[in-house]
């Protein structure tokens, strides 16, 4: 007669206390040197949470999605790679920003949602939480275009028409074949092959 194992439960008791952080406080712990460059986390909704593992084929669609819009840039823009922006309760560092100035307009703060044209993640593991969470932040601050690189799927969807409550209204997916408007300030600037950003 054989028996079976009782499973491995983990030890039971209450839950670890965990609370929200302001701005000034995620800061702090930075400037004092509690939070260092070599802690892979980001401020979300005032939660300090863990960045996703990055795979080749992440950065490399980072590299070439930094080099297709680079290529269509107007004067008065910059680009930025996984970089901090700074909203009312978050800290996100988006793959790829779009932002006004040049490479030292932000030696001393971070771009916030008035300088931002456009943000675009990468998303393979982090599908989910670039659409709902990232999504959500995004549009509350009033970033009016967002792009999500979708390596599961193969597609860039793009959102737009943000609502403080209700997120993006609007999403358009396009495939390889497609071609899609890189708007700034309203303006479309260019067309681009989505092909340039897909592997």
């Amino acid at each position: 007669m054989s028996t079976k194992a009782p499973p491995n439960l983990p030890p039971s008791g209450p839950p670890p206390p965990m609370r929200r952080f302001t701005l000034a406080e995620y800061h702090h712990m930075i400037d004092t040197g509690i939070l260092s460059e070599n802690d892979n986390v980001e401020l979300l909704e005032g939660w300090i949470v863990p960045k996703m593992p990055r795979k080749p084929p992440s950065d490399g669609v980072i590299q070439m999605t930094s080099k297709a819009l680079s290529n269509r840039l107007p004067s008065g823009w910059e680009i930025r790679i996984q970089s901090a922006i700074t909203t009312a309760d978050s800290e996100p560092e988006p793959d790829i920003g779009v932002v006004r100035g040049d490479e030292r307009t932000y030696l001393h703060r971070h771009p916030q949602p008035q300088d931002v044209g456009l943000l675009v993640e990468v998303a393979e593991t982090s599908l989910t939480q670039d659409r709902q969470e990232k999504g959500r932040i995004y549009a509350r601050a009033g970033i009016a275009h967002y792009w999500i690189i979708n390596l599961v799927d193969n597609q860039v969807e793009c959102y737009s028409n943000h609502s403080l409550v209700a997120g993006y209204q609007q999403r358009i997916d396009y495939r390889a074949q497609d071609q899609i408007p890189f708007v700034l300030d309203g303006q479309i600037v260019a067309m681009i092959p989505a092909s340039e950003f897909l592997p």
